[in-house]
């Protein structure tokens, strides 16, 4: 069976789907492992490297899918890319609800089996596949460093012969897997670090890293998979009364609020943003689905009365070799439940199989998707 991997094009994607230590993975499997030269580049995985592990780097992307029965990439396909699959052959790559409505129709008319990062079911057996913990916990450390960057004082509390430094205050707002390592970089640099989250559940969590949980007056919102689930406008106006001390007090504040396939919850708003203090940084993660904070523009950086507001997009993707080598574990993983004996077997009686599986045989198969489509 041939297993391929190409290039990303997309606007500030570095990552990629294979490195060096992944390939033994599947070749091991009896899987053939291709890859378009120069699809680890930015990442730092020179084509010698690959070939080193034991890829055939082809030369063009016509050459890399030629006879492929396993495509992998990070980002959705484009029309073009979809449309230059092999017809009937699997896809492995992030496919969330956004994505373009002709992309699908593409893959259902070339009969592609989509498998989508996004769909990958949380539970204890599908943790080596869960890509979208693996780059969230990436993207929770690199906002903290991001944050920290943007600050006109340091983290750290620090003594001196000119007088104590106290330490810059940080509140995390959501403790899912990237507010969770946000949480715990942090506090490796020094800050007094507040949390909150819908989920009491994760109380303990917290405080294990050393930070203060905030407790909310809010009744525990729990959604599928450990998901904090789509809140009403009323839940949401309650928690901002209830957190906005906390985050005018702050220094930093890093959002990470998510409901998969929805529009990120708004916990911050503008008048919020005035109360803040000067010099003051908010770092929203959530920037790539609108934003938790009112103010967050996609991709830009804001700055009101002296607050800055941070939207970067993709952040693990500015981290590629680790991010690189985190999502290659996660795909070989994925492979390993898909190949036996060399060869492709597809059991939907798997519930990770099925349950990430967002097409197949001409038809969507993922809720969000067909959601989406029909709106």
């Amino acid at each position: 069976m041939k297993f391929s991997v190409l290039r990303e094009f997309a606007d500030g994607e570095r990552r990629t789907p294979l490195s060096p230590d992944s390939i033994p993975r599947l070749t091991a499997l009896g899987v053939q492992v291709a890859v378009e030269a120069g699809a680890g580049e930015a990442a730092g995985f020179t084509d010698e490297a690959l070939a080193g592990a034991g890829a055939e780097v082809a030369p063009t992307r016509a050459a890399a899918l030629q006879g492929a029965q396993v495509v992998c990439k990070v980002q959705p396909p484009t029309v073009e890319e979809a449309k230059a699959l092999p017809e009937g052959c699997c896809l492995i790559s992030y496919l969330p609800s956004s994505t373009e409505r002709a992309v699908v129709e593409e893959l259902v008319r070339r009969r592609v089996t989509a498998f989508s990062f996004e769909l990958v079911p949380r539970i204890s057996r599908a943790q080596s596949m869960d890509a979208l913990s693996s780059q969230a916990s990436i993207g929770g450390y690199k906002a903290v460093l991001v944050g920290a960057a943007r600050l006109p004082k340091i983290l750290p509390l620090q003594m001196t012969a000119a007088g104590t430094i106290p330490p810059a205050r940080v509140l995390v707002m959501g403790a899912g897997v990237a507010g969770l390592q946000a949480i715990a970089t942090a506090r490796r640099l020094g800050a007094v670090v507040e949390a909150t989250d819908v989920r009491t559940a994760v109380r303990d969590e917290v405080k294990s890293l050393g930070a203060t949980f905030v407790e909310l007056e809010l009744e525990a919102q729990e959604g599928e998979g450990g998901y904090a689930r789509e809140q009403s406008e009323e839940f949401l106006q309650r928690q901002r009364e209830l957190i906005a001390q906390r985050v005018e007090q702050s220094d930093l504040v890093v959002t990470t609020a998510a409901v998969p396939g929805r529009r990120a919850p708004i916990l911050i708003t503008k008048e919020l943003v005035a109360r803040m203090r000067p010099g003051a940084v908010i770092v929203d993660l959530a920037a790539d689905t609108g934003g938790n904070c009112e103010l967050t523009r996609p991709g830009e950086e804001v700055v009101m009365k002296g607050v800055t507001i941070i939207g970067q997009r993709n952040l693990p993707a500015s981290v590629p070799t680790t991010a690189s080598q985190m999502l290659a574990r996660n795909v070989a993983a994925i492979v390993a439940l898909l190949v036996k004996d060399g060869e492709l077997h597809l059991d939907f009686e798997d519930e990770v199989v099925a349950g990430s599986c967002a097409i197949h045989a001409g038809e969507v198969r993922s809720p969000q998707l067909k959601e989406a489509l029909s709106s």
